[in-house]
């Protein structure tokens, strides 16, 4: 398959690449690569389906931990836009574009415990995990759509000092994301372990 892999520089993205590389054509995605795209501007993924891609890979999206008593009303549409609303128009351009026998493979997000600041983070990954059930009976013949939802990455956590122990490896991560590309799962939310 030709996959377009959004987020392909982040530590997930390369991950997912190296996961996906050796059966597969990756085509890296970014603000800043030849095929560049920005979820935050809805205009610029139209390119993207130019290539003739069999598949979309988004890796691309985060929410920073913020203190919701500090939240203004702009970072809280700067952050739905670019990862909620963001992948919703990503989804739907890949919907019109891919084959039937493709595949859309979001990223959200889940804490086994509410931490302080992830409220906003929380909205958006439950929006994202209802989007994709509900968008998968709307493409019953088109592609499959599917979401990664993984919690804090090992490598992320030892990066900030703290126990890697405490999140799930990054190559986990990425063969979660392989295993809803090549298999046949729909409308489903896949929390890597």
């Amino acid at each position: 398959m030709k996959i377009l892999l959004l987020g392909a520089t982040g530590l997930v993205g390369r991950a997912v690449a190296a996961a996906l590389e050796p059966r597969h054509e990756v085509l890296p995605v970014s603000r800043t690569s030849p095929v560049g795209a920005d979820l935050a501007d809805p205009a610029s993924l139209d390119a993207l389906f130019e290539t003739g891609a069999d598949a979309v890979v988004c890796c691309a999206a985060n929410v920073p931990l913020r203190p919701l008593a500090d939240l203004t009303d702009t970072q809280v549409l700067d952050d739905l836009r670019a990862k909620l609303l963001g992948q919703v128009a990503l989804a739907r351009r890949a919907a019109r574009r891919l084959p039937g026998g493709g595949s859309i493979t979001l990223t959200g997000g889940t804490f086994t415990e509410p931490i302080p600041g992830s409220g906003l983070g929380a909205l958006v990954n439950a929006g994202l995990e209802g989007f994709v059930r509900s968008a998968a009976a709307e493409l019953p013949r088109g592609p499959r759509i599917n979401v990664v939802s993984p919690g804090w990455i090992s490598e992320t956590l030892e990066a900030m000092g703290e126990d890697g122990r405490g999140g799930t490896p990054v190559a986990v991560v990425a063969e979660a994301y392989r295993g809803l590309v090549e298999g046949d799962a729909n409308g489903r939310t896949v929390v890597p372990r």
